[in-house]
């Protein structure tokens, strides 16, 4: 009985697990999405403030504003007109005192993780971490630069060693490029192998196995 139990567990945990994630995703984006009918209520005229509070009872709104709003934003900053209105704002918050801060470290972090043009995350590496004989998986983000640079003699890169489960969280590490062991598996594979504890095992890339260490990004 107890066998049953757990098999019916590991096909319904998964799942349920999902499904809240979404579910919290969800009770989010309606939260922002209703603050937003809230605002837009204030400056509306009387007339359409009605249509606009039935539409937050629609369910699953929020997600598809969200998404049209991405897409639009996306298309409007492509061309010169669009670029010059991002480049005002960036330029705007990046002289307000406190707030500069904040958003330039923020923007300079996105722009590596999520831009087509970014190198973060590109190659998945063996590291010996955190003492000699210890083996962990980290992730390429380039190599150092400036005062850093200076101070170290051969060449170094950067990595990021991300925490299990919640890889999210991690240290980032600057360790010589001979030091570390290039993995032929995908960023994504490797992903999975951290968030599983080492359960859920990438295939083996037994064609392309290499032991040379990593080329960092420019």
């Amino acid at each position: 009985m107890k066998k049953y139990i757990l098999t019916g567990l590991l096909v319904w945990l998964p799942l349920a697990i999902t499904i809240w994630v979404l579910l919290q995703l969800l009770g989010v984006l309606d939260g922002i999405f209703a603050w937003l009918v809230i605002a837009a209520q204030t400056v509306l005229p009387e007339t359409l403030r009605t249509d606009l509070q039935a539409l937050r009872k629609i369910p699953g709104l929020s997600i598809i504003v969200m998404v049209l709003t991405l897409f639009l934003t996306g298309l409007a900053v492509t061309n010169m007109a669009g670029q010059w209105i991002v480049n005002q704002s960036n330029r705007m918050f990046s002289n307000i005192p406190i707030v500069k801060s904040i958003y330039t470290s923020v923007k300079q972090v996105s722009d590596t993780l999520f831009s087509s043009s970014g190198q973060a995350f590109r190659h998945a590496v063996l590291v010996q971490y955190p003492r000699a004989g210890s083996w962990t998986i980290g992730f390429v983000t380039g190599k150092p630069s400036g005062e850093v640079a200076d101070h170290l003699g051969a060449e170094h890169i950067t990595l990021y060693v991300p925490t299990t489960p919640n890889p999210t969280s991690g240290f980032m590490l600057i360790v010589p490029r001979t030091d570390v062991i290039e993995l032929q598996m995908s960023v994504d594979e490797a992903l999975k192998y951290i968030i599983s504890m080492g359960v859920v095992a990438p295939p083996l890339h037994t064609a392309s196995i290499s032991t040379h260490p990593v080329t960092p990004a420019a």
